[in-house]
Order: structure tokens, then sequence, then C-alpha cells
């Protein structure tokens, strides 16, 4: 994190950040201004919103898994981010604010979700097929609709801004996103995080859970209305970035273990330091920034076969 502080356009030594941070706040002259505007109004809300997307994501990944006893679900297949993506374009289409595309993102990544498992209810004996029958049908559904959205958008204003946003990136991260996101990524936070202790109960089965007293009905709302808000969130602000919520819960597993009082915290430190790497290689690999999306993807393909090649060996 500190490099993220450090590493830029405008590089800094660390005594120099160290130096402006106590000026800005001690209110005193400041010695470099150019240094406290590349600070206050740049860096520090995008370190702020990388932290709190990966953690959002990386939890939402976590919980998904393991409410549909499967590590191979994760918000991009059941169609969550799909249908936020949607929602989300549809706002920019619509010249909206970012207090309606984060609402819209959610509205409608929580629809693509309710589909979803429509879908898999509909699939009778097996259940792993139905959600990925029930994320490939809904997910190219709301994939059309991003699409329609993008012809009918204007090819000199909005279709640009929509294409590079759909590549998921912070580069237009400012200091007004963050308390947009800290409301709902509380609430899905605390969501899912108060149902860590009944994820692992339902990690028993379903009949199991319900006969130690378990409503596994209202767990499974709480713990999908909770992950598809920070997806959603996330989204909203940062565009489409797939595979943090596939890797990173798996990266952790392995380390802390399947217990959800433990993954799920430790899973968001791990997202947050996990998305920050990948954003300072997105800034600074090259002179003109990566989308941070690709790079995700990039590192997320190779990964899924390493899921998939185990998850034939049982999970």
């Amino acid at each position: 994190m500190a490099l993220s502080f450090l590493l830029g356009s405008y590089f800094a030594w660390p005594s120099q950040v160290m130096n402006d941070v106590m000026e800005h706040f001690g209110g005193g002259t400041l010695s470099d201004p150019k240094l406290d505007a590349a600070l206050f109004n740049i860096r520090i809300p995008r370190i702020i919103t990388v932290v709190l997307v990966g953690m959002a994501l990386s939890v939402a990944g976590a919980s998904y898994q393991g409410m549909f006893k499967n590590p191979l679900v994760s918000p991009d297949i059941l169609g969550a981010s799909a249908g936020a993506s949607f929602g989300a374009c549809l706002a920019l289409l619509m010249n909206l604010g970012n207090a309606f595309i984060q609402l819209f993102a959610f509205v409608f990544g929580l629809i693509a979700v309710g589909l979803v498992m429509l879908i898999n209810r509909a699939v009778r004996g097996d259940a792993l097929l139905g959600l990925i029958l029930g994320g490939i049908l809904v997910g190219t559904l709301f994939s059309s609709g991003t699409s329609i959205i993008k012809l009918v958008a204007d090819a000199d204003d909005k279709l640009p801004a929509i294409t590079f946003w759909l590549m998921g990136s912070f580069a237009g991260a400012q200091s007004d996103d963050v308390p947009l996101l800290l409301i709902p990524m509380a609430i899905g936070f605390a969501l899912v995080l108060w149902q860590s202790w009944n994820l692992n109960v339902m990690s028993f089965g379903e009949d199991e859970a319900r006969s130690l007293g378990l409503n596994t009905s209202l767990t499974r709302a709480l713990v999908i209305l909770g992950a598809t808000l920070l997806t959603a969130s996330s989204i909203a602000v940062a565009g489409v970035i797939g595979w943090i919520g596939l890797v990173v819960p798996h990266l952790t597993r392995a380390i802390v273990g399947p217990n959800y009082t433990i993954l799920l915290p430790t899973t968001m430190l791990t997202g947050a330091i996990f998305l920050l790497i990948v954003d300072n290689f997105a800034r600074l690999v090259y002179s003109v920034e990566i989308p941070i999306g690709l790079l995700t993807s990039i590192l997320g393909v190779p990964f899924f076969i390493f899921i998939y090649r185990r998850n034939l060996r049982g999970w």
C-alpha cells in the first residue's frame, strides 16, 4: 500500500509524503502544492476505492461459494456482474448521476441473481448444472442488453465512456465516490459477516441445516442481498473487474481453511492487497494506464483451469 502513495507520474519520497500529510492536516503553508493535490485529490481516493472494491468482490465471491457449496461460483458466473453492468450502463446512457448508477446496478444485479436461482430450481437433479446454465442464460441476456445500449449510445460521447468503463478502471476515482461507496458496502459487509456462522451450517447441506434450526431461506436471502449489494456497488464505481470473486477466496481458503467466521474477514484483507497490487501494475507497467479488468482476467483464466481440475477430485 505504501508504494501506491509514492509511485505515479508525480513521484514522491516517503519523507515528502509524511511532510505533506503533516502540513495538510496541520493547516500550515504547503511546501509542495502539486504533491498535496496528487495525494489528496487523486491517490488517496483511488487507494480507498481500490481497497473497498477488492474487499467487496472477494467477500461476495466467497459468500456465493459458501451458500451454493460450489467452488466455481462467483458473481460473474451467477450473472450478478452482467446484470449490474447493464443497470449501470443504462444509467450512463440516461446521463444520470453516480447515486442512480449505483441504484440501477444494484437493482439489476439482484434481478439477475434471482433469475439464476429460478432457473436452478427448474433444473432437477444437478444443482451445478442448474447454476451454470442459469448463469450462462442470464449473463447472455444482460450482456445482449448492454450491447444494445452501446448500439444506441452516442458514438462521440457516451459510447467511448461506456466502452472504457466496461473494461474496469479506477482512473476516474474521485473523493466524491468514497461516501457513495461506504454506505451500501457497509450494509453489504454487515449482512454477509452476520451470516458467516450460518454459512458454516449450510455447508452440511439443506436438510441438515434445517434440522439444526437454521432458517435457510432467510440466510440465503440475506447473503444474496449482501453479496449482490457489494458486487453492484463495486461495478457502479469501477466498472467490470472479473475473477476477483473467484481467485481471492480460494487463495484465502488455502491459507486459513473453510471456517467462514475466519475466512470472510481474511478474504477482505487478501482481496484489498491483491487488487491494490494489480492496480499498481495497471498504472505503472505502461505509459498508458491498462484497464484493470483486463489484467484480472488474464490472471484469472489459468487459475480457473486449476480450480476446475481440482474440483473434479472433490471440494
